[in-house]
């Protein structure tokens, strides 16, 4: 449970404010993710290869990735209501498909085959639909709601090593993700 606060957290302080351009101080879309000795975990990769990519378009189609644009969107500061009305007008021009699409390839430097296909399984399953469900319909406050609770089933798969690491390696990309959903939407703003 308390994973899901950090991971709540960490998305709740990774929105950048929203300007008409890229501040000076935002790096490069540069993975930032380091080696680790543990098995299955990614290694940011150059190019990804099409299979890695094609994991990754479908874990964030499974993760609803659209709402999450949503929610960087709406949680960007704006200079006056006006504003913000034309950039969500734009945001709801854009296709899911597109979004996902779009996201794909940059998200695929920092996200392995392995875990996003585990990822892609869990967030189709009723648990994860659950947690998205309540991750995009709550309010950020200081302290997130309480996660679903989940079944014994349900349990039990949250403590698959295999699901186990690839949140790990989710929760260890967040950053580079919310970054790349702010890079895509100040591409969606400039079009």
């Amino acid at each position: 449970m308390k994973r899901s606060y950090a991971l709540t957290l960490a998305a709740l302080l990774a929105c950048a404010p929203l300007s008409h351009a890229v501040p000076a101080a935002v790096p490069a879309a540069v993975p930032t993710a380091v080696p680790t000795a543990t098995p299955g975990a990614s290694v940011p990769v150059a190019t990804p290869d099409a299979a890695r990519v094609q994991a990754v378009q479908a874990m964030l189609e499974a993760m609803q990735s659209e709402k999450m644009m949503r929610s960087v969107a709406g949680a960007s500061r704006y200079v006056n209501e006006e504003q913000r009305a034309s950039v969500f007008a734009k945001l709801d021009k854009v296709t899911p498909q597109e979004i996902y699409k779009r996201l794909a390839l940059p998200v695929a430097r920092v996200i392995g085959t392995e875990a996003a296909n585990e990822l892609t399984a869990f967030y189709a399953s009723d648990y994860g639909k659950r947690l998205l469900q309540q991750t995009y319909n709550s309010r950020a406050s200081m302290f997130p709601p309480e996660p679903p609770v989940p079944n014994a089933a349900e349990k039990k798969m949250l403590k698959k090593p295999a699901l186990v690491q690839a949140r790990k390696e989710l929760a260890a990309a967040d950053a580079t993700i919310r970054h790349e959903a702010f890079a895509l939407l100040q591409a969606i703003i400039k079009k």
